[in-house]
């Protein structure tokens, strides 16, 4: 179990503590929901989340299989509900790998970034497109 202390700051603006290691983010109201947007908002986060996680993820199997990643990056692109409730409506992931579109291991590295914690854990209704590239 991991603990998470969160404090309001006021004007919209929370901080977090991640106990375990004492690093602290702080977050902000996104500006098109009455906030500033001077820092990650909540829903920012959750589409961070789940980018870092598909990457930490391949990358633990990437690991097991003597695979080098190289750069690898990963896109999140979050869009909100037009409607309420507010909510996020979709998170595209577009992963760019340097490796070969024919490297043996393709399948085993994408299979494993789609079973990630967090895209398993997202309600239904978020709809999540994942595109993996790759460019070497």
């Amino acid at each position: 179990m991991v603990e998470i202390s969160i404090k309001y700051l006021g004007d919209l603006r929370c901080e977090a503590l991640h106990k375990p290691s004492g690093t602290v983010i702080t977050t902000d109201a996104p500006v098109d929901n009455e906030g500033r947007g001077e820092s990650f908002s909540p829903t920012d986060l959750a589409a961070t989340s789940l980018g870092t996680c598909m990457l930490t993820i391949m990358g633990i199997a990437a690991r097991k299989q003597g695979v080098d990643l190289g750069e690898t990056t990963v896109k999140v692109l979050k869009e909100m509900t037009s409607q309420p409730p507010r909510r996020i409506a979709k998170l595209t992931v577009v992963f760019t790998i340097p490796l070969p579109a024919s490297h043996e291991k393709r399948e085993m590295l994408e299979n494993a970034a789609r079973n990630c914690p967090v895209h398993l854990s997202l309600h239904p209704e978020v709809v999540q497109e994942i595109r993996f590239d790759w460019v070497g």
